[in-house]
């Protein structure tokens, strides 16, 4: 196994001169080298091909020794240095000031047909930023992790990958719900792979300690190495870089909407540089289209990080890291400007992605009236979300209004909610969508061909990647390698995964890891 080693990281930016691996707070410094605690019995679950082919890996490798210590923790690979990053952030809207990566090893850099990768464990061990956690994972939450960052890279979300998923052959006390009842896990060890795991809270650090020096330190390497298109210099680059977050975090969020998906805990610290979907932990899918829902039972009270907020959170996030490169900036108007135009700019991308769900095409003004009262309608009564936009596609221009509602009842979770007014309210909405594509020049095949294409038959939803846990828990791995096989084409018919198209059966409405999840999930 040979991988194209590319240490810019910890070459160019100021390391924690404690080698020490105890929970402390870390001062001027990027990272602290940290060495993955070795486990016991390492064994591969499952590799993804494609990340292994991105940074310059073969099926061979995969199946090597070297593959398996590397990636287990068990080995250092030669001419690197593991590290965990320094940051800070703000959690569920408070200063928390100084985190870090409290259970992720950054191994090294890579280098592959001209493009940067870090690859970074998660559930090696402590750092010292674990602060009162152990630094390991369980299988639990590292399949959760592992199948949802290839379904969402497939799915067309921006986001960090997972290269392999391995068991410690160690067990870790977790407390699932955290009811006060602690039990054993297994032990698992994730490897993900993006850019870089540089965030918002990478700057607030900084920034927070009045540290300027290496904030202005840190940003300079991050435009060098990861917006080297950016070519201004001085105020005018920082403000690029800022502008260019700022639109790669609307696209993302946009996704999110798309698809259903809830992030669950979008703190500072869990937001990328690279506006990608970055610390897959208490998230969840939408089942019913549910503006309110979090997954997140630490947010169970105030639903801060609901589906409905995604947009408003990221807004937000935007303004605390705004706030930390102030100081580069000295001038808060460019960056009011920047933080201005990400609602306008918010609404028309919404807009657009909502008109390409209901496969829209040409501008028509009542498209906004008709895409809110369709959105009103389905929180009504309980509809599932992926089911309802799919079936969608199959209405046709030459649909009656009770036609085209007979093509989507199947989204219903319950027929006798349907009171009559509803369903008045349904048949009126039919006949403004009917009237609505038979403005569009398209067929009703390409029509249905392009609706298909962003709206996903499949998607990881949550009971699913639990029946996936209980059987991994038994040794039993055909259910993951399904799913990710599976979930490797999202918006595909796929009639032998037929099953999978269904809405959440009742048993998982409010089972632990399908309703509820924590952040040990």
């Amino acid at each position: 196994m040979k991988l194209q080693i590319q240490n810019s990281f910890t070459a160019e930016l100021p390391a924690d001169p404690n080698q020490i691996n105890v929970p402390r707070q870390v001062h001027q410094a990027c990272y602290s080298y940290t060495l993955p605690k070795k486990p016991s019995n390492p064994s591969l679950i499952h590799a993804s091909t494609e990340v292994a082919n991105a940074i310059g890996l073969s099926q061979e490798d995969i199946l090597s020794a070297d593959f398996l210590n590397t990636f287990s923790g068990s080995t250092i690979y030669p001419s690197t240095k593991p590290y965990a990053l320094s940051y800070a952030g703000h959690q569920f809207g408070n200063w928390a000031g100084q985190l870090g990566d409290g259970r992720a090893i950054n191994l090294t850099e890579v280098v592959h047909e001209n493009k940067s990768y870090t690859l970074q464990l998660k559930g090696a061990g402590p750092t010292p930023y674990s602060r009162t956690a152990d630094g390991f994972a369980v299988l639990r939450s590292s399949i959760r992790e592992h199948l949802c960052a290839e379904a969402m890279h497939y799915l067309g979300v921006p986001t960090t990958r997972s290269l392999s998923l391995m068991l410690s052959g160690d067990q870790v006390l977790r407390d699932v719900i955290y009811n006060g009842n602690p039990a054993y896990e297994k032990g698992a060890i994730v490897c993900r792979v993006a850019p870089s795991f540089i965030r918002f809270g990478s700057f607030e650090l900084f920034a927070s300690r009045e540290d300027h020096v290496n904030l202005k330190l840190l940003a300079d390497f991050t435009i060098k190495h990861h917006f080297s298109h950016i070519k201004k210099e001085g105020v005018e680059k920082y403000l690029a870089f800022f502008q260019e977050v700022t639109q790669t975090t609307l696209n993302m969020i946009v996704h999110w909407q798309r698809v259903g998906f809830v992030h669950g805990v979008m703190n500072t610290d869990n937001m990328s540089i690279h506006g990608v979907t970055i610390d897959y932990g208490p998230y969840g899918w939408l089942e019913d289209y549910n503006s309110t829902w979090t997954p997140n039972t630490t947010d169970s009270q105030h639903k801060r990080y609901r589906f409905g907020n995604q947009p408003e959170i990221a807004l937000w996030n935007l303004y605390q890291l705004a706030n930390a490169l102030y100081p580069l900036i000295q001038d808060a108007k460019p960056l009011e400007t920047i933080l201005n135009a990400y609602s306008t700019n918010y609404e028309k991308e919404y807009l657009n992605m909502m008109k390409n769900k209901l496969g829209f095409q040409i501008k028509k003004e009542q498209d906004v009236v008709l895409i809110q009262s369709l959105t009103q309608l389905l929180e009504r009564v309980e509809t599932d979300m992926t089911i309802f936009f799919r079936n969608l596609s199959n209405v046709t221009k030459a649909d009656t209004a009770l036609t085209a509602f007979n093509a989507i009842k199947d989204a219903f979770y319950s027929e006798k909610d349907l009171d009559k007014t509803i369903l008045e309210d349904w048949h009126d909405w039919f006949e403004m969508y009917s009237i609505r594509i038979n403005e569009e020049a398209i067929s009703d095949f390409v029509r249905k061909e392009q609706m298909d294409q962003v709206n996903p038959k499949y998607v990881l939803r949550n009971y699913m990647a639990q029946l996936c846990i209980d059987n991994a828990d038994k040794g039993d791995y055909a259910l993951l390698n399904e799913l990710f096989e599976m979930l490797k084409n999202p918006y595909d018919e796929q009639p032998n995964s037929q099953k999978w198209f269904a809405k959440r059966p009742d048993w998982a409405r409010n089972k632990v890891g399908c309703s509820m999840l924590s952040c040990s999930s």
